[in-house]
């Protein structure tokens, strides 16, 4: 391998592999090293917590990338690896065995971590996080013997998972520290929507309760105890209080972080021919009015996207990325669909209904579409991104109208 062209990759991540794949498409002819923590080939996230819990999604439907696409592509993966050390002076990489790669560029996509719940009895038998393929299979291993499952913490992988352990049979409870689900991305009328959602499908929700301490006798977690004194009693317990980016490797050679490894638009960061990609970049954000500088987006889409914007620079052809930021969450019935990024004083505006789960909630900003949820109205969906995209402004009155033909300001 010609060490000085090389382009290692640190994470088997979407980033990572979309990474890998576009700078091919687009001419990159030198060495390619995708070098994965895992012992997996590259594989799909989502269903983690929705098909693979459900038993809907095999596991043979999991993989990123065919079985000879890396071979075709000239590009080496690496399984079972993790850095360990970074030294952008002489372009060297140290891994976990103690050999060292030596590389033209570099990129890192290691993604990030479940963030740890700092309470007694965090380390009992039966509580799990999820984040990786043998995490899913863990949690599902274990749903097979339990009949009570507590889900800490109400964001979207927390809902994800309890829709799908009510889905297995479990009878599910929801512990959510905020006073409502969702949150820092959802407006109170989307938050109450889905509250009402969970519990009409039996999933039970406890919100605005902190979590004391995890209990059980012989080792195994029989209850959560919360910041009131009360217990819920449980046969298992998983943890969805959010991420955090894998920064230390970049921290550690000096590269600038901040809730993220700082790049610019084309994924470059302070250090010369080093990258980043995917949850681990705090990216400089596409300019729009109101829009924040930069972002660190946690999403299939963001990731893929930044990575080829990144794979254009490597590529001599620079073409940041500029589309609206889109996410998805399949909830028992309810596929639910996010583009751009509501803000705190945005008008709200609902089109369609809610007591039939089919309607979508357009935000505006000093009159101009910023952002769009959807539930179950996927083609809205679509419309909306290309309505942010446009920074159409349309009054709340046409948008509230379910009879009016918003195509008409494509």
């Amino acid at each position: 391998m010609n060490a000085s062209s090389a382009l290692v990759i640190v994470g088997a991540s979407y980033a990572g592999t979309q990474l890998a794949a576009s700078a091919r498409e687009l001419g990159f002819d030198a060495p390619i090293v995708l070098l994965g923590e895992e012992r997996h080939a590259p594989y799909q996230r989502p269903p983690l917590s929705k098909g693979v819990l459900t038993g809907k999604t095999s596991l043979d439907a999991l993989p990123l990338r065919g079985a000879d696409f890396f071979d075709a592509q000239g590009i080496e993966l690496r399984l079972g690896h993790r850095a360990t050390a970074l030294d952008p002076a002489t372009r060297t990489l140290t891994l976990d065995d103690g050999s060292t790669l030596k590389y033209g560029s570099l990129a890192l996509a290691m993604g990030a971590r479940c963030r740890p719940l700092p309470v007694p009895g965090n380390d009992l038998e039966g509580v799990f996080n999820l984040r990786t393929l043998d995490d899913a299979l863990r949690v599902s291993d274990a749903l097979s013997k339990a009949t009570r499952a507590c889900v800490v913490g109400g964001g979207f992988i927390g809902l994800e998972v309890a829709s799908a352990l009510a889905a297995r049979g479990a009878a599910v409870t929801v512990v959510e520290s905020q006073p409502r689900l969702l949150a820092r991305s959802f407006p109170p009328l989307m938050s109450e929507y889905l509250a009402d959602a969970h519990r009409q499908r039996h999933v039970d929700l406890v919100l605005g309760r902190g979590v004391r301490a995890l209990g059980g006798a012989s080792g195994r977690v029989e209850y959560v105890e919360l910041d009131d004194g009360r217990r819920i009693e449980c046969d298992m317990v998983v943890l969805g209080i959010g991420v955090q980016p894998n920064v230390e490797l970049a921290q550690q050679a000096g590269i600038a972080c901040d809730n993220g490894i700082l790049t610019d638009a084309l994924g470059r960061t302070s250090a010369p021919n080093v990258m980043a990609v995917g949850d681990v970049a705090n990216t400089e954000a596409p300019v729009f009015p109101g829009g924040p500088a930069r972002i660190r987006l946690e999403s299939i889409q963001a990731a893929n996207d930044g990575a080829r914007a990144a794979a254009s620079a490597l590529a001599g052809k620079p073409q940041p990325f500029e589309g609206v930021p889109w996410f998805w969450s399949d909830q028992h019935d309810l596929k639910l669909q996010m583009a751009g990024l509501p803000m705190p004083g945005d008008e709200v505006v609902a089109r369609g209904d809610l007591q039939a789960h089919r309607f979508s909630l357009f935000y505006l900003r000093d009159g101009a579409v910023v952002a769009a949820h959807s539930v179950n109205r996927p083609a809205e969906h679509m419309l909306g991104r290309k309505l942010i995209a446009r920074r159409a402004r349309i009054d709340p009155r046409q948008l509230r109208d379910a009879s009016f033909d918003l195509k008409t300001f494509q």
